[in-house]
């Protein structure tokens, strides 16, 4: 005899795993939607109604599945950290093909939707201490430096790196220009294949050498405008400075978009009027920020004319130890604000993409003018990009573990391999 299930009982037996699927539905719309606000805007600046908008529903229906932007962002994070284990297997398991890894790593990243700007907003902006993603990504930077480690010491075993190379240094110095490439990729897009450049940089540490025309060479581009505090009377250029120091440290600490003109006037101990009467917008603000983070650590001469360009490569390391030892907070800003400003809508955007090529053409030049001192292999357009993601992506990991990363030590062991 078959038994007939009523309507309603069959009903209840299927909806438990209807209504799971329909949460995890809405789940994964809520964690997609706010990936696309933080890519945007950054997490400081995106708020639970924001993000309730985007995935289309209301406030209180993402409240019902996440508490609160916190819980958001740890769901966010929750997928880097299964790609980062999914990354961690693959260089150590059974079908890891050693140092090769890294590029095939890199390639299936690529191809995550998504993936390379949310990762590297997120990884600026969390280089506070304060932020609810900090440990996290510390955590995986130390992660990856120990189980990355490995694999060099293993082809440094096997004798395909030479006797003596540093295992641990070529870690971090791999992990940072990875870093780097990865927010330079952001705004210089299809300029050159990342994993590319990991594969033919991990070929140099062999002994080869790095095809050219890797990536193109960028225009010459004049210096950047000078510093637009120093105008105007005394008293006003003092009120300026200290405008622009204030607005500096909320960047810092929360980035540009998460920080009001009203948050600024109120630190600074001023009114909002007399904040506009300096800065008519806070892009303008904005603006006089980067130029006096640049004139305060000198960034003219890191990229100055090429007289000697032996002593200018070789003042590179002592210009990040400067920085490092006098204005730790201009580089925690530079991180900030350059992974903030990822985004096409950004009002830095251009700022950051025009001081990228203008970075490439100098350094460029200076590799040029040094060749007489240098391997005769070298390709001077790769080593200036590799050159300035690898400089990027070691001021992101002394943010994060400065125990662990001396930027000047690394950048000095790395242009030591570069000479003749």
């Amino acid at each position: 005899m078959t038994q007939v299930i009523s309507t309603d009982a069959a009903a209840r037996a299927v909806a438990p795993v209807t209504r799971a699927a329909a949460t995890a539905r809405t789940r994964a719309n809520i964690v997609a939607a706010a990936s696309r606000l933080f890519i945007e805007r950054g997490f400081g600046a995106v708020s639970v109604r924001d993000i309730a908008a985007e995935a289309g529903l209301s406030h209180p229906g993402v409240i019902r599945h996440f508490a609160s932007k916190d819980e958001i962002l740890e769901a966010v994070v929750a997928e880097f950290t299964a790609i980062t284990e999914a990354e961690l297997d693959s260089m150590l398991g059974p079908d890891g093909d050693g140092l090769r890894t890294f590029g095939e790593v890199a390639r299936r990243n690529a191809g995550i939707e998504g993936y390379l700007p949310l990762f590297s907003v997120l990884a600026g902006e969390a280089t506070s201490d304060a932020h609810p993603a900090h440990e996290h990504f510390r955590e995986r930077h130390a992660e990856l430096r120990a189980r990355s480690s490995v694999l060099f010491q293993a082809a440094i075993d096997a004798g395909e790196l030479p006797p003596g190379t540093d295992a641990m240094g070529e870690t971090i110095r791999l992990a940072a220009a990875w870093d780097g490439l990865q927010l330079m990729s952001l705004y210089l897009p299809g300029r050159f294949d990342l994993p590319t450049l990991l594969d033919a940089h991990l070929a140099q540490l062999r002994g080869e050498s790095v095809p050219p025309g890797l990536v193109p060479s960028s225009p010459s581009l004049p210096l950047f405008e000078s510093d637009p505090v120093d105008v105007g009377y005394a008293p006003g250029r003092v009120r300026r400075l200290q405008i622009i120091a204030d607005a500096s440290a909320l960047f810092a600490s929360r980035g540009f978009h998460a920080t009001s003109l009203r948050e600024i006037a109120d630190q600074v101990g001023i009114g909002k009027s007399t904040l506009v009467h300096h800065f008519s917008s806070k892009e303008e603000l904005l603006a006089a920020v980067i130029a006096r983070r640049d004139a305060t650590i000198d960034i003219r001469s890191e990229f100055a004319a090429v007289v000697d360009p032996l002593s200018a490569l070789d003042g590179l390391a002592e210009s990040a130890r400067i920085a490092a030892d006098l204005e730790p907070g201009l580089i925690e800003l530079y991180a900030v604000l350059s992974a903030e400003a990822a985004a096409p809508t950004h009002p830095g955007h251009a700022y950051f993409e025009r001081r990228f090529e203008w970075g490439i053409s100098r350094f460029t030049a200076l590799f040029e003018a040094a060749a007489p001192v240098l391997r005769a292999d070298l390709d001077p357009v790769f080593e200036a990009v590799w050159l300035i993601a690898l400089w990027d992506g070691l001021q992101l990991q002394w943010l994060y573990d400065p125990t662990s990363v001396d930027v000047a030590e690394q950048l000095a062991a790395h242009l030591a391999q570069l000479a003749r």
